[in-house]
């Protein structure tokens, strides 16, 4: 294995809620993501999409100093541990977020968006469209994901 070089990050914006006591797991709500205003050229074209890929610095997360390498998925020891590689677990060795967002729409540099799973003033390192390469049908996923949204419905 090669040494790993060191890699800066800067946000291109941050995620701006309603109040800071929102429920980030409630995808009906809208949120704003302000973008740096010396990005505001690199947003044009962006509102012929309909959703976006938002990601996003998970800053709220504490770091561990051994990485947590495997668990149960939301915590449900009903369901194996399995490898966080594996599942959606914020606790990652880079806490990095990914959501796929609906644009509701852009009022010059910030983006009204649907379902963004990320807290007031997360940090946002990247926007990307999703576009018909994005949809795969046929998906395959484990049993116990199955599990989990059925008890979650």
């Amino acid at each position: 294995m090669t040494k790993t070089q060191e890699i800066k990050l800067e946000p291109i914006g941050y995620v701006k809620r309603k109040t800071k006591d929102e429920n980030v797991r409630n995808r009906s709500l809208t949120v704003q993501v302000v973008i740096n205003p010396r990005y505001i050229t690199a947003l044009d074209g962006v509102e012929d999409y309909s959703h976006l890929f938002i990601i996003f610095y998970m800053h709220k997360i504490p770091k561990k100093q051994e990485p947590i390498l495997k668990v149960h998925p939301r915590g449900r020891v009903d369901i194996p541990l399995q490898g966080i590689f594996a599942t959606r677990t914020p606790q990652r060795p880079n806490p990095m977020g990914l959501t796929l967002v609906q644009l509701i729409e852009r009022k010059e540099n910030i983006l009204v968006v649907k379902g963004l799973d990320a807290y007031d003033n997360t940090p946002v390192l990247d926007i990307k469209p999703y576009n018909h390469w994005d949809s795969v049908a046929g998906i395959k996923v484990p049993e116990w994901l199955k599990k989990l949204k059925e008890t979650s419905s």
